[in-house]
């Protein structure tokens, strides 16, 4: 009872007297920077380049410097690393600011990511070496910050080795940036860790880790409070625990909060609480942290799959690289929301961030928008992979040198960074340290049996492991190791993740996993994702059956997504992937990057996609493909008249890319064309022009796939489903010449704030509004002053035209125009104009930004 009285006493009198925390948050530390490409290695040319005028573009964060530039057939050479754009060369940021920091004080500068081999200078003094372009890092600027004067903040950015990953990865200061000012007893950033250990519907018990630090020459009391917020702003728990700190020293303090009837986080209500951390000291707050966090309990199962909050269901997954197309690797968080929400209509529900740690502000999407998460570390070890194509090193070159030079010295620094960054996202489920690493080991792929095996004639995507689980074990005793075991390196990695965090499982992609298994690689995982290798989940689940394992990479086919529903062990896929990304090309010029993805370039849906949505979604969904019967993958059986595939098997080893398909009805009078419908309904029946073409089941196609043909017919094309008992109707109709180009806008209202991001779609339309998919123009978008033009794209994957440009030849009859507010207010019109075609146009309203404390107020949960 005395302790209650004291606790009692102590939080009245902290409740009581604190004040808001004094010192303010500097300006938005992602404006007024300077950049220029220029090659400068040495101290002296540094401060040389301090004091030039002249040469410095401004920019304003974050910032891409290598999608401005111009798809070349020139940069052949490493084009399937880069997509054609030409991205070498160090450059240079910088900016000015004043910060009159009082004794008391300290400040930090943060990184979410700068791509890469970044080197950060203040004032000439240099700070440190980062060369991870995927960790965020940060820096004390305190020890050389000038007092009352202006300071000189330089970063570095060495992209010399431009191909120096399988992908497009852009180069610069790419992530938000941010300065941090504290008082000497404060919360370090990624100071607090938030856990749910024990959740029930009733009561969750949330468990908050606070560091403090106390750069005080003399030891400190202070009071240690916390507060959780619901997303209304209304306190739900609280607590406070007076507390001390020895001068110069790091301490973690742990406090349990409890939280009556919580709302859970979930896949269809991501509900989302807030926490407030303050060291209180004589009634003032001198340092605080907050963030948000949410409420939810997962586990898997080797045997019956995954669990969100005691609920089993399927991961319907894709894989994402870090680009967004027109606007490289600086992506506005607008864009990615868009590009995600049309993923979630599809049915999505997780992302594994491949093959590297997203940014905190995708992060924060995916906490918003209920997407699971699997956070990947590396996608190379100690050994390198060949950039311009997959497995191992052929070839040494300057351009292609990676990560895996750093990873030796830095691999432990980034992993643990990141998951401090990190670990209070609840979108998060796994840690993924790594991507396909068995290539680059020659042990572990020969040990197999599929490699260099004289008496293997199989195909390695479809066939199961040539040698037994015993044959293997013994290749992998006698074959030579190299300098570097993966399995070694796998415990490392999985020993460093483990101690930041024990609440998430470890799992890696692998591309031998008949092989990862039988290492210390895959019995130091918790999960064993198969990449590719759907056809040895039964082997997997038969000789390993206590381990976890699920699909980690996968192709968007039916036949996939069969494998996983007829198999309750298997929890679910990461289906290769989610949107087209530049880089890893694998056709000839002009295709500038992979076209694998459910959605194009320009964020557009494909046909991929919709066969997806039909499988991941309960709502009645269908979509009309057609195509000239010659073309197809159909044919009409002579026997029975009926339309059946020319190769009835070829649907179970679908590749990446969707066979070619329109999504239009405009061909010539009597050409035979196939009609195929991506369809959940049961039963589908085809009208042409009012006349029925006939009732099918989707039960009569094994491929999931409704087939018709028919010579063509202008007009309209209906497809009537029944699903449930309910009646759906989805129609294709034949357009005639283009008479106008039609505007559509995801956001009529913009913040004048420099981040906000609207979207404009331009597609022609005939003369009673239909959509000419099989016609192109040329499109020129007129833009005013108060709006910032991000780019134009069209989507296909071919389209080499430089993104920024206010004019674009369409594809499919359409074209893509991004626009970012300003700092300019009022309503503005966006128009595009078509040569001899009907223009138009379309309004934004662009409003006063919120007010800074009332941006910082809802931060806080205020």
């Amino acid at each position: 009872m005395k302790n209650l009285f004291y606790i009692i006493g102590v939080m009245l009198m902290i409740g009581c007297t604190a004040t808001p925390y004094t010192v303010m948050e500097p300006k938005d530390f992602n404006f007024d920077w300077e950049f220029q490409l220029k090659e400068i290695h040495d101290s002296t040319g540094v401060l040389t380049m301090m004091q030039e005028a002249n040469g410095w573009e401004e920019v304003r964060l974050p910032h891409d410097w290598v999608i401005g530039g111009e798809y070349d057939l020139a940069n052949k050479e490493f084009a399937p690393a880069t997509g054609y754009i030409y991205g070498g060369g160090i450059g240079w940021y910088r900016k000015t600011f004043t910060l009159n920091l009082e004794d008391h004080q300290k400040a930090t500068i943060l990184f979410d990511g700068v791509y890469n081999n970044s080197e950060v200078y203040l004032n000439g003094h240099r700070l440190g070496f980062h060369p991870y372009g995927y960790s965020p890092f940060y820096y004390d600027l305190t020890p050389y910050l000038l007092k009352g004067e202006e300071n000189l903040l330089m970063v570095k950015v060495d992209h010399s080795s431009y191909a120096d990953s399988r992908w497009y990865t852009g180069a610069g200061i790419y992530r938000n940036v941010s300065l941090k000012v504290t008082d000497k007893l404060h919360i370090p950033i990624w100071g607090a860790f938030v856990q749910t250990p024990e959740v029930t519907d009733e009561l969750v018990q949330v468990a908050v880790a606070t560091t403090v630090r106390n750069d005080y020459k003399e030891e400190k009391t202070f009071g240690l409070k916390t507060q959780l917020f619901d997303q209304n702003g209304k306190e739900v728990a609280v607590t406070v625990d007076q507390l001390n700190i020895a001068a110069g020293k790091e301490k973690s303090f742990t406090q349990k909060l409890s939280l009556e009837n919580p709302r859970l986080w979930g896949i269809e209500a991501p509900h989302l609480y807030k926490y407030r951390i303050s060291l209180v000291v004589n009634g003032n707050s001198v340092s605080d942290d907050s963030g948000n966090f949410g409420v939810r309990s997962f586990r898997f199962d080797p045997d019956s799959g995954f669990y969100l909050n005691g609920e089993n269901r399927k991961i319907k997954g894709v894989c994402l690289h870090h680009d967004a197309g027109l606007v490289g690797t600086a992506v506005p968080k607008d864009v990615w929301r868009r590009r995600l929400q049309i993923l979630k209509e599809g049915g999505c529900n997780a992302i594994r961030i491949a093959h590297n740690p997203g940014s905190s502000e995708f992060l924060d999407l995916c906490d918003e928008m209920g997407f699971l998460v699997q956070d990947e570390f590396f996608d190379e070890w100690d050994n390198p992979k060949d950039k311009r194509w997959n497995q191992k090193q052929k070839s040494a070159h300057s351009e292609t040198e990676g990560y895996g030079n750093y990873f030796q010295e830095y691999a432990e620094q980034d992993l643990k960074s990141v998951m401090l960054a990190h670990r209070n996202h609840p979108s998060i489920i796994q840690w993924s340290i790594g991507n396909e690493i068995e290539w680059t080991y020659p042990r572990t792929s020969a040990a197999t049996g599929f490699f260099n095996n004289m008496n293997w004639k199989g195909n390695y995507f479809w066939s199961e492991p040539p040698f037994s689980r015993e044959e293997i074990q013994k290749q992998l005793e006698i074959l030579p190791k190299g300098i570097y075991d993966i399995g070694t390196t796998a415990e490392k990695l999985v020993k460093w993740t483990k101690e930041m965090d024990t609440s998430r499982p470890v799992v890696a992609n692998c591309i031998l996993p008949s092989a990862s298994h039988e290492t210390a690689y895959g019995k130091s995982l918790d999960i064993v994702g198969y990449s590719y290798r759907r056809v040895l989940y039964d082997y997997g689940h038969e000789n390993y059956p206590e381990k976890v394992i699920m699909g980690t990479e996968n192709l968007a086919q039916y036949h996939e997504w069969k494998a996983i529903m007829e198999r309750p062990f298997i929890a679910g896929t990461f289906l290769w992937t989610g949107i087209n990304y530049l880089g890893e090309i694998r056709g000839e010029w002009p295709v500038k990057g992979n076209n694998a993805g459910l959605l194009d370039f320009a964020g557009f849906t494909k046909p991929s996609y919709h066969m997806m949505k039909t499988l991941w979604n309960d709502e009645p969904h269908t979509y009309i493909a057609t195509q000239l019967l010659e073309k197809s993958l159909n044919k009409i059986d002579p026997r029975t008249g009926e339309v059946v595939a020319k190769n009835p098997e070829a649907w179970k080893q679908a590749l990446w890319e969707w066979h070619d398909v329109n999504n239009h009805w405009n061909y010539i009078d009597g050409e035979m064309i196939s009609v195929e419908l991506y369809s959940n309904c049961e039963e589908v029946e085809l009208m042409l022009n009012g006349r029925s073409l006939g009732k099918k089941q989707l039960a009569d196609f094994e491929d999931h796939i409704y087939k018709w043909a028919m010579p063509f017919e202008a007009g309209k094309l209906t497809a009537i489903g029944v699903k449930d008992g309910v009646r759906t109707e989805t129609v294709l109709q034949t357009a005639g010449e283009p008479v106008a180009v039609k505007l559509s806008i995801d956001r009529e209202v913009l913040e004048a704030n420099h981040y906000d991001v609207a979207h404009v779609v331009a597609q022609l339309v005939d003369a009673q509004g239909i959509p000419v998919k099989n016609q192109e123009r040329r499109i020129q978008f007129q833009v005013p002053e108060g709006l910032r033009v991000l780019g134009v794209d069209n989507g296909a994957v071919d389209n080499v035209q430089p993104h920024l440009a206010t004019s674009i030849t369409t594809s499919n009859g359409k074209a893509l125009l991004a626009l970012q507010s300003k700092g300019v207010k009022g309503k503005v019109d966006v128009t595009a104009k078509v040569e001899k075609l009907l223009e138009d146009r379309v309004f934004i309203q662009l409003q006063d930004p919120k007010p800074e404390g009332q941006v910082y107020a809802e931060a806080k949960g205020l």
